[in-house]
């Protein structure tokens, strides 16, 4: 497994400085870099680090010429890293083919060539599986669900019936998609559940991480746009309609009927309200709090959610509130001995 610096810019298409000799036994960042191993320094400040570190080589772009260590020059140094990363450390190669014995298969489910079914998976009834598709062990697909063609499912994925999921999606442990939603009729004083017949349809290239939750449409779908790459722990509720290519950061939480646009980011625990459109290329900063609608190509954050310009005026304001307290209290001060001396004049 072990490589020298010359077969490592074979590797990866890039230009040697340095003995084309030195042998290079493993891959890690600067932080973990030990004898042997060469690094990565993607941006000139990182540069400066590289004379704490035991790496015996290192990866950079174009716009960085490292002094003292040998170095690769490269057009994509995260790319090329990976690559690097992957000959040192390969996935193991244990996937199975086929459906297991220990999987339960409907007789009426359908799957496509190519696809792997794990142990203790279960496909309900009048289930389509795609080309290539892999469950992975634990995975609940219950009856009328649609499955795309290279998806995986994770361990423990529970697909709730009539699931929609396009082509090449990635669905992590523990997510729920299609899960009842939080709505319910208040009769007679008791909360009843309301109905629950819409479904979930998923795009194209839609990667939706471990523990998060979709929940169905009351009547209609709630649909995830292609593209669209969603976090751990993140909660979308019902009849949600999420754009193409939205970036949601871990524990956003939306709630029901909400629309975004395309190219929508929000960083992390944003919280959106019911019946909220934000539009297309907007920015939602960490912990934002959502409470009306948003219009294109804006950046937000703060509780509630107001443009930059104006929470960076309130957050400068704020911090000065302890010195204008004191200042008010000097104020008060003053006042009640003018009061004073006024009275005692009078």
């Amino acid at each position: 497994m072990d490589l020298v610096l010359g077969d490592i810019a074979n590797l990866v298409g890039g230009q040697l400085n340095g003995d084309a000799g030195i042998p290079i036994s493993g891959a890690a960042i600067i932080r973990d870099a030990d004898a042997g191993d060469i690094t990565l320094a993607d941006k000139p400040q990182l540069a400066n680090k590289l004379s704490d570190c035991r790496a015996a080589a290192v990866l950079v772009p174009p716009e960085v010429t490292p002094d003292g260590v040998p170095f690769v020059t490269v057009s994509n140094v995260h790319a090329s890293f990976a690559k690097i990363v992957q000959h040192f450390r390969p996935h193991a190669d244990i996937q199975p083919s086929g459906v297991s014995a220990a999987a339960h298969v409907s007789p009426t489910a359908q799957l496509g060539r190519n696809v792997v079914v794990h142990p203790t998976a279960t496909i309900g009834e009048d289930v389509h599986v795609g080309d290539g598709a892999i469950i992975h062990p634990g995975v609940q697909i219950l009856p009328g669900s649609r499955i795309g063609n290279d998806v995986t499912l994770f361990p423990n994925v529970v697909l709730y019936e009539s699931t929609v999921i396009g082509n090449r999606v990635i669905i992590h442990a523990g997510a729920v998609i299609g899960a009842y939603g939080f709505g319910y009729d208040t009769i007679d004083g008791k909360h009843r559940l309301s109905a629950q017949l819409g479904n979930v349809i998923v795009g194209d290239d839609v990667e939706i991480g471990a523990g998060t939750t979709i929940d169905r449409g009351t009547y209609g779908p709630t649909t995830i746009g292609e593209g669209t790459k969603i976090d751990n722990l993140v909660m979308i509720a019902h009849n949600c309609r999420i754009g193409r290519h939205n970036l949601l950061c871990s524990q956003v939480g939306i709630a029901g009927s909400s629309t975004t646009g395309d190219c929508v980011v929000m960083a992390g625990q944003v919280g959106i309200r019911d019946h909220v459109d934000i539009g297309d290329r907007t920015v939602l900063g960490a912990k934002s709090g959502v409470m009306n609608n948003i219009p294109a190509d804006s950046s937000y954050f703060g509780t509630p959610a107001t443009p930059d310009r104006e929470q960076l005026l309130k957050q400068a304001a704020w911090s000065k509130l302890p010195e204008m307290r004191k200042q008010f209290k000097a104020l008060q001060k003053q006042v009640a001995d003018l009061s004073e001396k006024l009275n005692e004049a009078a």
